[in-house]
């Protein structure tokens, strides 16, 4: 028994020797890249695919649960690819790029559109569709990029020359959220009522359930407990 406990605290004092060499670290980054994307993928699908199917989404236990794991499995995967690719990519582009062994400018920029390119910008082979996952990962990320860009555009010292001004950048920041807030819904709640085909999935049967189910009851059990 203590021979087993030796050899196997021998194996982890070498693997540990391999983990802090700094020789192995960027490829180690690769790895621990695509480990923390598979948990992070995970953490943040499991739970809303579980409500939103729960709630929304017709069909037995099983076929639920089916649901909740592909959506769970294909979140963490996609992110765990895309972080693995991403890091492998400005690894090879730091030790063999323009400068060897120096970081370039848009190292990063071309990493994520290679990454994005083969993990989110691909149809499925059997339906020729793009995954619902896929695209609210997609959509979430643009839309931060969005409201990154909308700063840095009246960030002084930064952004376009017509608001340079301090005063005026901070004029049009403290004014430009609540435009963009009204003007978000109301195009996504004019989308609802006339194309409501072409939003995406869970937001329609979010909204559906909010806004259409609320016009329909029968009596106090469906118009305080639940929907027909």
């Amino acid at each position: 028994m203590s021979g087993a406990v030796e050899s196997l605290e021998s194996l982890k004092a070498a693997v540990e020797r391999v983990v802090l060499d700094p020789r192995y670290h960027d490829l180690l980054a690769v790895v621990k890249g695509a480990r923390n994307g598979a948990v992070y993928g995970t953490k943040v699908r499991f739970p809303h695919a579980l409500v939103m199917i729960m709630l929304f989404r017709s069909g037995t236990l099983r076929q639920k649960a089916g649901l909740i794991f592909r959506a769970t499995r294909t979140h963490a995967r996609n992110l765990a690819k895309f972080a693995a690719i991403y890091k492998a990519t400005c690894m090879l582009l730091k030790n063999y790029g323009a400068t060897p062994g120096k970081e370039g400018p848009y190292d990063s920029f071309i990493a994520g559109l290679l990454g994005g390119y083969i993990v989110f910008g691909q149809r499925s082979k059997r339906s020729s569709r793009i995954s619902s996952v896929n695209q609210q990962i997609v959509i979430y990320v643009f839309a931060r990029v969005v409201l990154a860009l909308a700063r840095l555009a009246v960030k002084p010292g930064y952004g376009l020359p017509l608001v340079s001004d301090p005063q005026r950048s901070a004029a049009i920041s403290h004014y430009a959220w609540p435009l963009f807030a009204s003007l978000s819904w109301a195009s996504v709640m004019h989308l609802f009522k006339w194309h409501a085909a072409e939003l995406q999935p869970s937001l329609r049967s979010s909204m559906t359930y909010i806004y259409t189910n609320a016009d329909t009851w029968d009596g106090l059990g469906n118009f305080l407990w639940h929907n027909k």
